[in-house]
């Protein structure tokens, strides 16, 4: 079991996980999602879940392949479901995202949720940041995560956050993601199933020619310490970006067609 799947399946109290993904990446998505509710719920946690109509029917279709049974949940009160649209509207005060809605419409909705049982806690995954980054409003999603990062501060729940955004992509720059990567404690892989590391090294070989050893050796070590815990992959990216801006698109392009074969 790798240590992201270790991750989901035991987060860490007041853990504020990322995953950033492509639509073509929704079932991994999908995955990762219903197996993080799915062990919480298998040990008494309670879970809530915000989400889209659309992957709220997906989740509930992985999860019970997984083995759950989603409705039993939700009539027990165990698992608890929220329109991402319409909880991110009772939340705004004017375009932004304010404390006090917030606090009452969320901190609400995870005491419900909040088990009987010794040492169980509530697992939360929320989609609102990343409906707020997909529609442009950068600002207001880097708040949301924000106010999510205080109520963690005041309990011990663990939180799951997704971004529609493709690291191959014009979103995946340093500059860019800065905020996302500050706000949250681990970032889950984008591509796991498909070796991206090593398709990446083998990219940067067929472009790079003298120095290629140092240059791995230096876009490898891009990581900063207040950025979230991530994958390899993720880090050679960002380096990418900045040490070699004009041979990065070369390298990711190359590297994405190594994935897919």
């Amino acid at each position: 079991m790798s240590p992201w799947e270790k991750l989901l399946e035991r987060p860490h109290s007041r853990g504020h996980v990322v995953q950033l993904y492509e639509p073509a990446d929704e079932l991994w998505l999908a995955a990762n999602v219903s197996r993080y509710v799915w062990e919480g719920l298998k040990r008494g946690d309670g879970a809530l879940v915000v989400t889209t109509p659309t992957h709220r029917e997906l989740f509930c279709e992985q999860l019970t392949r997984l083995g759950a049974d989603p409705q039993s949940a939700i009539r027990s009160g165990q698992l608890g479901f929220l329109d991402a649209w319409e909880t991110l509207s009772r939340c705004l005060v004017g375009p932004q995202p304010n404390w006090g809605p917030f606090e009452r419409v969320i901190g609400a909705a995870i005491r419900l949720r909040w088990p009987r049982k010794a040492g169980a806690r509530v697992r939360v995954y929320g989609e609102m940041v990343g409906l707020l980054w997909k529609a442009g409003q950068f600002a207001a999603a880097n708040r949301l995560e924000q106010l999510w990062n205080r109520l963690l501060a005041q309990s011990s729940f663990s939180l799951y956050c997704a971004y529609e955004i493709d690291i191959f992509g014009k979103d995946f720059y340093a500059s860019s993601v800065n905020a996302i990567l500050r706000a949250h404690t681990h970032m889950i892989p984008a591509q796991p199933d498909r070796n991206l590391e090593a398709a990446l090294y083998r990219a940067m070989d067929e472009v790079l020619s003298a120095g290629a050893e140092d240059l791995k050796a230096r876009v490898g070590s891009r990581h900063h310490r207040s950025w979230a815990l991530m994958p390899n992959a993720e880090i050679i990216v960002l380096g990418l970006r900045e040490y070699l801006p004009s041979q990065a698109e070369d390298i990711l392009v190359r590297a994405r067609r190594h994935c897919l074969q």
